[in-house]
């Protein structure tokens, strides 16, 4: 077994070193260096992503405006929301591709495409590459929790602490408050301040998204009506931040997942068992643009969302990861606590 790798604690630190430059020091087995290639950028599936993805969704918008604009039933527009929240998430895929410069060859338009997607789902790139880089530095690694990632506690943590703790931790956690209520308060109120730490480049993001966000609002607005702008704006992204959030929430929250001390973190494990292959039928795994592959982009983050399932088919070392079917994804909602002396998810005590 190599020798564990211990992390940088303090987030200024580590957020001046990439996932890429600390995994650089560790011993990789041999089939490592295949990941590289698949890393190659592809204009032509990148262009047509953008297609695929951006014309339905606009299209889907023009039709929600329209079933509203002839006194259709609101249960109409409603119906069409849920494919354009569909077509939402697949362009937070982009954008996220986009925060890691993955999906370009080159960073500039890594930027401006980023910029664009984030405005859409009213995400600022530099504010959100801040915290997910760290995410991707700290994933898994229990002295190190707390950014970009779903809020953790320790069975002994959550039994040493107040009540009045305890109580936020169960309010947080709740199913109905965490993909309900959360994408409401995440992507419409939280997001549309800089993160406590950040610096200039982080806080210019969080004001260009913001001034994009009333931009769109104000023109939507002027051309059909803030009100049928609302009504179309608060269901789509609302369904789609529920199913960011899952998503988000399922690649490091599962039974069987992987947890360490510092001084016991492993790389290799925190990417095989500490993200999961989240199996979807095909029609979820385009939406979602192959996300379902986490433990691969944990593997190598610089794989474009396009190239990841071909990543997976030509690597066999990558097929012994057990995948993580949608019923057992589900059932680790109830999951809301790391047991270190059984080193598993458990519920609570």
């Amino acid at each position: 077994m190599p020798t564990a790798f211990t992390l940088v604690p303090t987030p200024e630190e580590t957020v001046s070193r990439t996932s890429a430059e600390y995994m650089a020091n560790y011993a990789w087995p041999s089939w490592y260096g295949n990941l590289a290639r698949f890393q190659e950028k592809n204009l032509g599936k990148a262009t047509w992503q953008l297609i695929d993805t951006f014309v339905p969704y606009f299209l889907l918008w023009y039709a929600m405006i329209w079933t509203i604009e002839l006194g259709c039933s609101y249960l109409f527009t409603l119906a069409l929301a849920f494919p354009a929240a569909a077509f939402l998430s697949r362009i937070f895929i982009l954008f996220h591709d986009c925060v890691h410069g993955s999906y370009f060859a080159s960073e500039r338009a890594n930027t401006i495409l980023g910029y664009v997607c984030g405005i859409l789902v009213f995400t600022p790139l530099e504010d959100w590459r801040f915290s997910h880089f760290l995410h991707h530095a700290t994933f898994a690694n229990l002295d190190a929790r707390g950014y970009g990632d779903i809020s953790l506690m320790t069975v002994k943590e959550y039994k040493n602490a107040s009540f009045r703790r305890r109580f936020g931790y169960r309010l947080y956690r709740n199913t109905f408050i965490l993909f309900v209520l959360g994408p409401v308060f995440h992507f419409f109120l939280n997001q549309r301040f800089p993160t406590w730490n950040t610096g200039r480049a982080e806080h210019r993001s969080v004001i260009i998204t913001d001034v994009g966000i009333v931009a769109i609002g104000f023109l939507v607005s002027w051309a059909v009506g803030w009100k049928t702008y609302l009504l179309i704006q608060v269901p789509v992204l609302w369904l789609a931040g529920g199913a960011g959030i899952w998503l988000f929430y399922v690649q490091h929250q599962f039974e069987g997942v992987y947890w360490a001390r510092t001084n016991q973190w492993d790389p290799l494990r925190a990417a095989f068992e500490g993200s999961s292959f989240y199996k979807l039928p095909t029609v979820l795994r385009w939406f979602t643009g192959n996300i379902g592959y986490h433990f691969v982009h944990h593997l190598q983050y610089g794989i474009p969302n396009y190239r990841l399932k071909d990543c997976y088919d030509a690597i066999p070392e990558l097929h012994r990861k057990s995948p993580l079917t949608m019923r057992k994804g589900f059932s680790s909602a109830g999951l809301k606590l790391w047991d270190e002396d059984r080193q598993q998810l458990v519920g609570y005590p």
